[in-house]
């Protein structure tokens, strides 16, 4: 493997349902719960909602260098994320997501369309998630 750019560390204790988490720099902290809808108290984060503000942020910062590429403005990209945590049927469970990309500087619909694709081409969690989570794209409320 080659020489990573950048290493993330974190330390968990509980897991998702009584949880606490905090990366070893000490810039990000949370209370993991259970979501009301699982049967949880809702009153932390959940795994989901971090992996979806990590896919957007990335697939924006994407999205921005793509579009340096082309000449286009991209940089004031918005990204609804959308995680949901799915049954498998055989007792494991997987991951869906939905980009909800809003392109508001790309007039052009089908500049908006191969700029969101080659963005996902490109981005690592576009990468690690291809193959095993079903991802839908979005942009300007059309799918990609």
């Amino acid at each position: 493997m080659t020489k990573p750019l950048y290493t993330a560390e974190a330390h968990v204790t509980g897991g998702r349902a009584q949880g606490h988490g905090r990366t070893t720099d000490g810039r990000l902290e949370v209370d993991l719960r259970q979501p009301k809808e699982l049967g949880g108290d809702g009153e932390g984060t959940n795994p989901e909602q971090l992996f979806a503000i990590g896919y957007a942020a990335c697939f924006a910062t994407v999205l921005s260098l793509v579009g340096r590429s082309r000449n286009l403005d991209a940089d004031d990209a918005a990204i609804d994320a959308r995680v949901a945590l799915v049954p498998s049927g055989t007792g494991a469970f997987g991951l869906a997501v939905r980009l909800g990309i809003a392109l508001p500087s790309v007039g052009d619909a089908e500049q908006c369309a191969d700029l969101v694709r080659t963005a996902h081409l490109m981005c690592p969690y576009s990468n690690a998630t291809r193959g095993n989570i079903d991802v839908t794209l979005v942009v300007n409320g059309a799918a990609v």
